[in-house]
């Protein structure tokens, strides 16, 4: 039997924030990812909505067993949906795949009650340049909707529970591209 495995858009493109087996760069059609708060977290974070239009990329990975416990728990913001006819890959054979993403219904806009963490935003930067380059990152903020939420500087004391360190030339990446979107980055 073929372990299942999800499609990743966020901080599960950073393998360093998970141990999952067999991560392999995806791309994901008729879906974007955009920034919401819901009631269940106090900071906004990603979420995938569907738009026929589009496509973005990210990382499939193997759930051992189906054993989806875990990441659901580290998920639970989220429905899990399949996503096994719209996800690209070079995984052999094609297993089935399943996308995080929160319920239209529960979709509130960043504020700045509920701004975007910068040590998240830094996470997920951090995959996907590792993963796709600095293209890649471009692609990130360029497929992603919200950016008009604050963006809480927490850097110096990391809020994000799977935070990680950058490089230097990683967090001016990210500095660079929150510049281009206009993000307005406020003290933590």
């Amino acid at each position: 039997m073929t372990n299942p495995y999800f499609f990743g858009y966020g901080s599960l493109v950073n393998v360093a924030t998970h141990d999952y087996h067999n991560p392999q760069p995806a791309r994901l059609a008729g879906w974007r990812r955009a920034w919401v708060h819901t009631d269940l977290s106090e900071a906004a974070f990603l979420t995938a909505v569907p738009c026929e239009a589009s496509e973005i990329d990210g990382l499939i990975a193997a759930v051992p067993g189906a054993d989806w416990d875990a990441l659901d728990e580290r998920e639970h913001a989220y429905d899990r949906l399949p996503a096994d006819g719209s996800v690209t890959h070079a995984v052999q054979p094609t297993p089935a795949i399943s996308v995080y993403a929160v319920p239209r219904s529960a979709h509130n806009p960043g504020s700045a009650r509920h701004p975007i963490l910068l040590s998240y935003l830094d996470v997920v930067v951090q995959g996907y340049s590792q993963v796709f380059g600095t293209d890649g990152v471009a692609e990130f903020f360029s497929s992603t909707d919200g950016w008009d939420a604050p963006i809480l500087n927490d850097r110096a004391t990391p809020i994000y529970p799977r935070h990680q360190l950058l490089e230097a030339a990683q967090t001016e990446l990210v500095d660079h591209h929150l510049a281009a979107v206009g993000a307005k980055v406020v003290a933590g």
